[in-house]
């Protein structure tokens, strides 16, 4: 890509990342749910079966015949963004983008062989420029992750598998399959809002994103803040029973709660790796090929074992205290389930 195709980039200077690597921002938790799932049983039969099978030359004509193409005629703003992102990330191909009338505030990025972009009206019409910018970054962020193979495959496994009449939708294995990818797109939406602050480079800005996305356009009835304080207590609040619903509310989601992906990228704002990316020091994408499968499965391994530490969710607690042995498990396990409220001060159960 050339300078020459950034004439329109915005005025602000921005940082660019030449050659940068997916692996720069990628969450720990990303890729150890990508590994778990092509370790999954039958995951490569579907995964191949389907590559073969779906019908990406309809979806993209869909696209182009019921959405509008973002161009220099067409959402020139949007453009300039896109071209922007890709400029910043060093991603050659400008992958289409398309806006799709939905009220729905939502974006993806699809394609198996080329990415696809798909940003609804709601969306469009929420966010401000620079709330926008890091949307999409965010999806130029998958994009460069390689992450559209998989999100197209969830996409038909789930909202279009009841086209496809020879998917079994009773099977169990089919069923473990689309559990596992959405699993790993949850956390891959934590990589992409990363690659969105890249781009975007205003962390206030993602942040009034995500407030958006979950109230709406009412940025003078909500507080920064608040909102992140909001996550620190769900996080921490309640019990294990608390725990397990979490789960269960989570599980039919292809995305993570929003404060929880504001509180996620604030704190890695804050990290040195952050800052080390800002100052230069990232790795490139020439290096992926010298780059061991097995030592970066142990670094996302010793990054998801570092969250489960720090995490102030009980059940969390509980899984360090067992793997660190603790000694009276079982009046642990029985006084986290009850809950520190459950009891008065003489030890009884307070009604």
């Amino acid at each position: 890509m050339t300078d020459d195709s950034h004439d329109n980039v915005p005025g602000r200077q921005r940082r660019r990342f030449p050659g940068i690597s997916s692996r720069a921002y990628e969450h720990p938790a990303d890729r150890s749910a990508l590994v778990a799932l092509r370790r999954l049983s039958g995951f490569d039969t579907v995964f191949k079966a389907l590559s073969g099978l779906l019908p990406e030359r309809s979806l993209r004509l869909l696209f182009l015949s019921d959405s509008v193409r973002v161009s220099d005629a067409q959402f020139a703003h949007l453009n300039d963004m896109l071209r922007d992102a890709c400029y910043i990330l060093d991603l050659e191909k400008v992958p289409p983008m398309y806006v799709n009338q939905d009220p729905q505030p939502n974006a993806m990025c699809i394609g198996l062989d080329e990415p696809i972009i798909v940003v609804t009206t709601g969306l469009v019409e929420l966010l401000d420029e620079e709330e926008m910018r890091a949307v999409v970054g965010h999806e130029v962020g998958h994009a460069l992750s390689g992450h559209s193979v998989y999100r197209t495959i969830l996409l038909f496994l789930t909202s279009l598998a009841v086209r496809v009449a020879w998917i079994p939708l009773g099977n169990f294995a089919i069923m473990a399959i689309v559990t596992a990818l959405r699993e790993w797109f949850r956390k891959s939406e934590l990589s992409a809002d990363r690659a969105g602050l890249l781009v975007g480079q205003d962390l206030q800005a993602s942040m009034r994103g995500l407030m958006k996305i979950a109230g709406g356009n009412h940025l003078h009835e909500m507080n920064v803040d608040a909102f992140l304080a909001q996550a620190e207590e769900y996080e921490a609040g309640g019990d294990l029973r608390d725990s397990v619903l979490k789960i269960l509310n989570v599980l039919p989601r292809s995305h993570p709660f929003t404060t929880v992906r504001a509180a996620e990228l604030k704190k890695w704002a804050e990290t040195r790796d952050y800052q080390r990316i800002m100052e230069g020091h990232y790795p490139r994408r020439s290096e992926d090929k010298d780059t061991s499968v097995s030592e970066s499965f142990r670094e996302s391994a010793a990054g998801y074992a570092s969250e489960v530490r720090e995490s102030k969710d009980p059940l969390m607690k509980l899984v360090t205290d067992i793997a660190g042995g603790a000694g009276d498990l079982g009046g642990k396990l029985r006084d986290t389930f009850r809950g520190a409220g459950g009891r008065g001060s003489n030890g009884d159960r307070a009604e």
